[in-house]
């Protein structure tokens, strides 16, 4: 059983599939060929018994019919008589060409009483038929009269006879059958048993070796899109490709957490260069060296990246279509983090990072989170702050939504005034009293982010340092949701 298991876990999933689908289809085949043996016994074997009885059968009737209808006849010739017997020479003799005379079906002694009853039955005829067929008495009418009768009752001795040998053989036969008729529906059941135990088998086995692993991996994902990355390791003892597929997360899964961690300090970096108002040319010398640094002590972008296509497609195999679709959206918020280091970029670029966003949170409250663009300009024309619009979307999810059990909607509205990009973000959440908007209002400048939060002091700070009219205004009310409001200059601009 062991070394049944460890080919088991060896064999690819196709191989696994062709076994469960090849061991049904012999369950199947198994039990139509013992149908069919059973349809054989009891619809052919058995019916030739019968319709063999009942040929001999058919002949004796026919006989003593011919008997009974000739002593009518002889004793009122009438038309009536005359046509009824011939109408019964005809079936006597269609019931005797009826049986096949075949020595390999018959036997050697039906074969041979059948033989000696045609035989007999034509002289017979030739004198039935002198004396039917005589129009006046002969000197020995009498006579022949009477070896009519004395051949009848010989023909009718013999048909007997042969019927009984018929009944004999057709009972030896099917004594002959009786053992096979109850061998067969045994030896069916103990077969079907058999393959039906291990159709369930293998599909136990297929359950835990492709069922399970992938439902894990659901479920480690979706905890992944809820940013916890420091989950327990998804356990699969499996060799085969989805062995493969649970160790590649596993190391992704470290290899993202430790990445969003670096990306954490180094968005405190970020916000604690802002806090001191580093704006000088050393300043962002020592930024850009900093980021140098980290960026060297990431993981491989392109590990990454392949690592979580792997996913995707396995993913897209199997069938998990949602599966695929939050991987790819994970994957692109990681792309557009490790390989935009521009200070600006495309609207568009911005929006679909948004959007990936939404999408994880989406799959993480379901109908509870709501999400609405509604953009006036050309996107692909305007140049905005990178990584702006993430972090406001997911302050409204994480202080405004989240907390409400009936959840709200993100609403995003872009439009242009005069020379200057308007960017609103409104959410129908919990809000804030006027006491918390008023700290928040005045810790915006500052280099306390506990009351604002890293991410919109970041912001309001990149905002203020590269652009002279700016704003970002907060507008909130307890119960009804809060609107961020971002101002910036308008910017024409395209990809390089």
């Amino acid at each position: 059983m062991s070394k049944i298991k460890s080919f088991w876990k060896k064999i690819t999933i196709k191989n696994k599939i062709t076994l469960f689908t090849g061991t049904v289809f012999l369950t199947i085949l198994v039990a139509i060929v013992f149908d069919a043996i059973l349809i054989r016994l009891f619809v052919i074997d058995v019916n030739d018994i019968m319709e063999d009885n009942s040929k001999g059968g058919e002949i004796v009737a026919n006989l003593d019919k011919e008997k009974d209808l000739f002593n009518a006849y002889i004793n009122n010739n009438s038309l009536e008589n005359r046509q009824a017997l011939l109408d019964s020479f005809e079936a006597t003799k269609k019931a005797l060409s009826a049986v096949p005379l075949d020595y390999d079906r018959l036997g050697e002694n039906r074969y041979a009483q059948l033989f000696s009853l045609r035989t007999c039955y034509d002289v017979y005829c030739k004198y039935r038929d002198e004396i039917v067929d005589a129009e006046t008495q002969k000197y020995d009418y009498v006579s022949r009269l009477y070896a009519v009768y004395t051949m009848q009752d010989y023909l009718i001795g013999y048909a007997q006879k042969f019927v009984d040998l018929t009944l004999k053989d057709g009972n030896a036969k099917y004594r002959e059958l009786i053992p096979t008729v109850f061998a067969v529906p045994l030896i069916a059941v103990t077969l079907s048993i058999f393959l039906f135990s291990a159709v369930l088998e293998i599909s136990r086995m297929m359950n835990k070796a492709i069922t399970e692993p992938v439902l894990k991996l659901a479920n480690a994902s979706r905890r992944i899109a809820a940013n916890d990355f420091y989950i327990d390791d998804v356990e699969a003892d499996n060799e085969d490709e989805l062995g493969e597929l649970v160790k590649a997360f596993n190391k992704m899964k470290y290899a993202t957490g430790e990445y969003i961690e670096a990306l954490e300090q180094r968005r405190e970096a970020l916000d604690k260069l802002h806090a001191k108002e580093v704006e000088t040319l050393e300043a962002e010398k020592q930024l850009d060296a900093m980021n140098l640094e980290l960026l060297k002590n990431q993981i491989n972008p392109h590990f990454l990246f392949n690592t979580l296509n792997v996913i995707g497609g396995m993913a897209n195999l199997e069938g998990a279509g949602t599966t695929e679709q939050m991987i790819k959206a994970l994957s692109s918020l990681f792309r557009y983090n490790l390989k935009n280091q521009a200070k600006e970029v495309l609207l568009s670029q911005e929006l679909k990072v948004a959007e990936d966003y939404m999408y994880l949170q989406k799959m993480r409250f379901g109908d509870r989170v709501k999400y609405e663009v509604n953009c006036e300009v050309d996107a692909d024309n305007v140049m905005v702050p990178t990584f702006t619009l993430q972090p406001i979307i997911e302050n409204c999810i994480i202080h405004g939504i989240s907390p409400k059990i009936e959840g709200g909607c993100v609403s995003l509205d872009i439009s242009k005034k005069g020379d200057e990009l308007v960017i609103a973000i409104t959410d129908t959440g919990r809000g804030m009293s006027k006491e918390t908007l008023d700290l928040i209002l005045k810790s915006l400048g500052g280099s306390d982010n506990n009351s604002v939060g890293i991410g919109m002091g970041n912001i309001y700070r990149r905002i203020k340092g590269m652009y002279d009219e700016s704003d970002m205004r907060i507008i909130s009310s307890e119960g009804e949701g809060t609107t961020i409001t971002v101002t910036i200059p308008y910017l024409s601009g395209d990809v390089d």
